[in-house]
């Protein structure tokens, strides 16, 4: 019997860690909207890598509509507490956060909860089987916008898709030129930061070069 085909790798946007001013910063995620196909925005606001919860909430509740509107998931870094408060789509949990189980405890079984794997088969297991909707590991890449990261080798997502059904995330240093060959090797979204709001066409091309190349992988499964 033949497999069934992957689905299409998708697009995972994480803000900046700092956002000066949230509704500017909506008006830039409307931009990148109009690129092409986004699946979540992740709100991560920690300067200096200390999360700001009161910094989370005000970014959050200024891209709430516009997520709304192009139904894009909007989730939040490490806060459960701001994911209820805001009426966000779910919660990303790092290392350091809030255990799976707990989480889904808290939000109930509808919202989205991702969970930190980094590197671990263990981790990323026991996040799947505490009831996590997708694991993310990474970094694949070099990258500035997280300094606590450790080197993920693509094997990992090649024998994630080949033992268990949870979605994976791949994130660290993707850029457009590299989403083709991460999706081949088995991720089922890609996470990128700077790579779009850095990118010198401005985040609507970067989304668009992203997407183009994501679709280039899927005509390859």
């Amino acid at each position: 019997m033949t497999e069934p085909k992957r689905q299409r790798t998708r697009l995972y946007l994480i803000t900046p860690p700092e956002v000066p001013d949230a509704d500017a910063f909506a008006k830039d995620v409307e931009a990148a909207l109009q690129g092409g196909d986004v699946a979540c925005l992740q709100v991560r606001i920690k300067p200096g890598g200390v999360l700001d919860e009161a910094g989370t909430e005000a970014v959050a509740r200024a891209l709430l509509p516009v997520c709304r509107k192009n139904d894009v998931a909007l989730i939040i870094n490490d806060s459960v507490d701001v994911c209820e408060k805001v009426g966000a789509d779910g919660v990303h949990l790092g290392a350091m956060d809030m255990r799976v189980k707990d989480a889904r405890k808290r939000l109930g079984k509808d919202l989205i909860i991702g969970a930190t794997a980094k590197n671990s088969r263990h981790v990323a297991m026991e996040a799947g089987e505490q009831g996590a909707d997708y694991v993310a590991f990474g970094a694949f890449f070099p990258t500035e916008t997280k300094a606590d990261t450790v080197p993920a080798e693509p094997e990992l997502l090649e024998w994630w898709q080949a033992v268990m059904e949870v979605p994976c995330v791949a994130i660290g240093g993707i850029t457009a030129e590299r989403a083709k060959a991460i999706s081949l090797v088995g991720a089922d979204f890609v996470a990128v930061s700077s790579a779009v709001w850095s990118h010198p066409g401005g985040p609507k091309a970067a989304v668009a070069a992203f997407n183009a190349a994501l679709d280039e992988a899927e005509g390859a499964f």
